[in-house]
């Protein structure tokens, strides 16, 4: 079978952090205040190198942000600048973490870690958002229990969405290769 190049690699990567900023300016259009960063960001963690997954949710904040104060026209005031700026930081944060449980677990089995690091992810953006909310942003009315469980419905379906597309990318892929590396050799 025909190794994917490094080539093919960026080209995909970039692909997927598209498709990725493009949900989250979607899904702010449709939930307004329900963006599953979590799961944006733990998909960015499992299927990105590094650097790119930190690239890749800071494109994914941007676009939630420009959609929201561009088309969903949310108001200029310092208390929405403001949690824009901490859902950015917990986006970012829960990425990190994802990353970083990703490296730590890496012997165990596939599904355990990737709910391990789903659940903590979301748990640590959940926190950030909280003790803002707490400290200095409006109070904590937006996390009864209720609208937590709504927020961590859409990241669930959300995640199995992404999680689902990415392998059916990597069959396709794997499948592509797989005639590329068959088919006869043609001399130009």
């Amino acid at each position: 079978m025909k190794p994917m190049t490094r080539t093919d690699a960026r080209w995909i990567h970039v692909l997927w952090i598209g498709l990725l900023t493009a949900i989250s300016a979607g899904l702010t259009a449709g939930y307004t205040c329900v963006v599953p960063f979590a799961a944006l960001g733990v998909a960015a963690a499992m299927t990105l190198p590094r650097r790119q997954a930190l690239v890749c949710i800071i494109l994914v904040w941007l676009a939630n942000q420009a959609a929201g104060f561009g088309l969903m026209s949310y108001p200029w005031t310092l208390n929405t600048i403001g949690w824009g700026a901490v859902i950015g930081a917990a986006a970012l944060t829960g990425t990190l973490a994802a990353q970083w449980l990703l490296r730590s677990l890496q012997g165990w089995r596939s599904s355990i870690q990737t709910v391990i690091v789903f659940v903590v992810a979301f748990s640590v953006y959940q926190a950030i958002l909280y003790a803002a909310a707490v400290s200095m942003l409006s109070g904590t009315a937006a996390f009864a229990p209720a609208i937590v469980a709504q927020v961590l419905g859409v990241n669930v379906v959300t995640f199995g969405g992404l999680w689902g597309l990415s392998q059916l990318v990597t069959v396709a892929l794997s499948s592509y290769r797989r005639r590329v590396s068959a088919s006869p050799a043609r001399f130009a």
